[in-house]
């Protein structure tokens, strides 16, 4: 492990101590970089390897009639997102740290269902793929282990967390924060799940979920670094979270990923995540949001998915009682999730996306000036 290495001659050279913000910063980088690198290496054998045995998009009937030309494309491409960000982090990050731990496991472990989703689907050619309580169990799962583990046992994570263990900062009040108490867990369980089936829901258009998910990741690595900082937590009044800090290397390897997988995701695509990479993606967003006690920032910060979830919420809820009561259904909407209805509008693909990755960097504004104008 790199980060054996590099701490023995940080220390060999250096006082205890000394050094230690540069060290997390060149390791945070050195683990984009790394992400990147693999991205662009293993990205065209991943792509090859998924022509040749035929591992490529069904035609959804349920997507604008545009998307038919897209059938046939490689999907499974998750599996490039995943190298690229598990292995950088293995390689440059604190594997002591329970952050990293925790984080790992919640990336693999969501991965994993998502690639029985996928294999099913493509492989197995099962139409549903993972029947979705069964994708739902796993999802529950690894919300319960993060929950288990901060609520139960703080001390492993940080043994300054013992007073924080069921608390979240509140954005724009300085000082203020909400206690979850008893409900702390299921809250855990419902965003890592909200978020994973968020992510999932906004794959629709080239670039766009991967893309986003870039934006939100250099958000989170710079918050996470903030938290990990005694100095800077405490000029910016938010609680000290020791050890916070190295989750800063995972959100860089993920914004490495993201853009070394963009490379090819980007209209015209010649691969998709499927839901090996955006249910790993999206739970990996929540479990970061938890880790680093912004739970409640999470609304702003992961907008563009909010919007498209509540989007099919919204169609869903209408369209039944629109049914009940009038005999028929009617929708709010041309088609959700809301990049479909922006499509049928006559939007081209690029400008939708261009416009979503808009959203999200004013979104990630606004979420670091909570930091600020409290």
């Amino acid at each position: 492990m790199l980060f054996s290495l590099l701490e023995y001659i940080e220390r060999l050279y250096h006082p205890p101590g000394f050094g230690v913000v540069r060290f997390l910063t060149f390791r945070a980088a050195a683990a984009a970089v790394t992400a990147l690198v693999i991205a662009f290496w293993i990205g065209p054998k991943v792509i090859r390897i998924l022509r040749k045995h035929q591992i490529g998009e069904a035609a959804k009937l349920e997507a604008p009639k545009t998307h038919l030309t897209k059938a046939g494309t490689p999907t499974m491409g998750g599996l490039i997102v995943l190298a690229s960000v598990l292995i950088p982090t293995l390689l440059w990050g604190n594997l002591t740290n329970v952050y990293v731990l925790l984080i790992l496991f919640v990336t693999a472990a969501l991965g994993a269902v998502g690639f029985l989703d996928d294999y099913l689907k493509v492989v197995k050619k099962k139409p549903k793929g993972l029947i979705g309580r069964y994708k739902l169990v796993g999802q529950v799962t690894v919300g319960l282990v993060v929950g288990s583990v901060i609520y139960f046992f703080p001390h492993w994570v940080d043994p300054d967390l013992w007073h924080l263990n069921s608390s979240t900062t509140v954005p724009f009040f300085k000082n203020l924060e909400f206690d979850f108490g008893r409900l702390y867990i299921p809250m855990v369980v419902f965003i890592i799940a909200a978020t994973s089936n968020a992510v999932n829901l906004t794959d629709g258009l080239d670039g766009l979920a991967i893309g986003t998910v870039g934006i939100v990741a250099l958000t989170l690595a710079v918050i996470s670094y903030i938290s990990g900082n005694a100095v800077l937590s405490g000029y910016l009044t938010i609680p000290f979270l020791r050890g916070n800090g190295e989750l800063a290397v995972f959100c860089a390897a993920l914004v490495g990923a993201s853009l070394g997988f963009l490379w090819f995701n980007a209209y015209p695509a010649q691969v998709f995540m499927g839901d090996t990479g955006s249910l790993a993606l999206g739970g990996a967003i929540g479990a970061l949001c938890v880790l680093i006690k912004k739970e409640l920032l999470l609304p702003t910060l992961g907008g563009v998915f909010l919007a498209e979830t509540v989007s099919v919420i919204l169609q869903r809820l209408y369209f039944k009682y629109t049914r009940r009561r009038y005999g028929e259904g009617r929708r709010i909407f041309k088609m959700a999730p809301l990049h479909h209805h922006f499509e049928l509008l006559g939007w081209p693909e690029p400008k939708i996306v261009t416009r979503f990755y808009i959203a999200a960097i004013l979104l990630m504004i606004v979420s670091l000036a909570t930091f600020k104008v409290r």
